[in-house]
């Protein structure tokens, strides 16, 4: 891949939250007479990249949505086969990530999951759970709709009344009750659709679509996304710009 120049993202306004729907693994493998799971292959390679360059740009949290409730209605060959990637790859990232200062988390359910690969998530959070770098996310099996309704039953079992309810209040029993909401949303492959992600989480969110497939995201696009990000006026409903790249948390 021939490289790019790195643009100046410096300054004030670098997105503390970016989240990624990595959207066209399927695509770029059809583009290239390739079975489907070359793609989500290739798009797994990507996540480190994309990690250490946000990373070196200084944003905080960084969220991948790497499989949602509804791809389990998918063939079962490419199901199968997104697990078993999974299961490989976080032996293999989780050293050099660790190393890196990452602390690695998973939003969703695990629910049904192989044991060992509910293990392996599990270990991957605990080893880096003291790690002060980039928080990085997996959000695997995950729903927004799901998380809502979770979030809501778990409100009932704890007896919280309708008046002590505050949207503050909500967000204590969300998947990310302890991480800011994102400030910049970016889904790859020229879509142009929430998908059931982040729901209550996106409402002033900033979004991006590049016509760029996951895999060939690149660092520099990246950094695009970034400076593009930098150029607009978050209102948050209001008329003035608010001088803060946090979302209220």
């Amino acid at each position: 891949m021939m490289m790019t120049e790195r643009q100046d993202t410096s300054g004030e306004r670098i997105p503390r939250h970016v989240a990624i729907i990595m959207d066209g693994n399927g695509r770029w493998a059809q583009k290239r007479d390739l079975p489907r799971i070359r793609g989500h292959e290739a798009g797994t390679e990507n996540i480190r990249r994309i990690t250490v360059r946000a990373g070196e740009l200084g944003i905080s949290y960084l969220t991948f949505w790497a499989f949602s409730t509804e791809n389990w209605s998918r063939p079962d060959d490419e199901v199968e086969g997104i697990l078993r990637i999974l299961a490989e790859t976080i032996p293999r990232e989780r050293d050099e990530l660790h190393q890196r200062g990452a602390r690695i988390r998973h939003i969703g359910n695990l629910d049904g999951l192989d044991p060992h690969l509910v293990a392996q998530i599990q270990d991957t959070i605990d080893l880096t759970s003291e790690n002060t770098g980039i928080n990085l996310t997996l959000a695997f099996n995950y729903s927004g709709r799901a998380e809502i309704l979770e979030a809501t039953r778990r409100i009932l079992k704890a007896g919280i009344s309708p008046d002590e309810l505050t949207p503050e209040r909500y967000e204590e029993f969300l998947y990310t009750a302890d991480m800011p909401d994102p400030d910049l949303i970016i889904r790859t492959s020229g879509e142009q659709r929430i998908s059931n992600f982040f729901l209550w989480q996106s409402a002033f969110s900033e979004w991006a679509f590049p016509p760029i497939l996951w895999p060939d995201f690149s660092e520099h696009d990246l950094e695009q996304a970034v400076t593009d990000y930098q150029q607009r006026e978050r209102r948050y409903g209001g008329l003035l710009t608010t001088p803060t790249t946090q979302s209220g948390k």
